[in-house]
């Protein structure tokens, strides 16, 4: 009997921490891409920010699955954001080409994370209504990841471009249906 409630415990309280404990996955993820990036090893930083992606969208889904959304998961998850595809992407496309521009790509990368954090700071203080004001910081990160692939094939401006174009993306007033 004894062990039975025991267990029975310890699975509710794993339970309640499933959506928090994959969020802390995109978290690691995105700061191993970080660390990646920062010693040249792009592809890698590449692949895991989008394995960051998947784990994003699988905490929402557990927190809606297992009935325990919570303020603190939305904090959490806006931290783990900035972090996976706020700070990832720029990192990994200012070693990959923006560094090239010295001081303005330095500029580039810092106003795309800004961007980034002012989205998510102004989405946790906003009630969830079925839209996203602007583009999320997911979609910016992935977009912005992915234009990594064509910088062989790309002039290197398209790159200032394309962050400058997602920064004023996330911080736009239009909205978007979540789904």
């Amino acid at each position: 009997m004894f062990l039975l409630e025991v267990f029975d415990q310890t699975l509710k309280k794993l339970k309640s921490q499933t959506a928090n404990l994959i969020t802390l996955t995109n978290l690691s993820v995105g700061g191993f891409a970080i660390v990646f990036g920062i010693h040249g090893n792009l592809r890698l930083s590449l692949l895991l920010i989008f394995v960051a992606a998947l784990a994003d969208r699988f905490d929402g889904m557990a927190a809606r699955k297992f009935n325990i959304e919570s303020d603190l998961g939305k904090q959490l998850d806006s931290m783990s954001d900035i972090i996976s595809f706020g700070v990832a992407p720029a990192l990994l496309l200012y070693q990959g080409i923006l560094h090239e521009f010295g001081g303005p790509g330095s500029f580039f990368t810092v106003f795309y994370i800004g961007c980034g954090a002012f989205r998510l700071a102004r989405f946790n203080i906003t009630e969830s209504n079925g839209y996203f004001t602007g583009l999320p910081i997911t979609a910016a990160g992935c977009l912005a990841t992915l234009s990594f692939l064509a910088i062989p094939y790309w002039p290197s401006q398209v790159f200032a471009f394309i962050m400058i174009i997602l920064s004023l993306l996330m911080v736009a007033p239009f909205k978007l249906k979540k789904i």
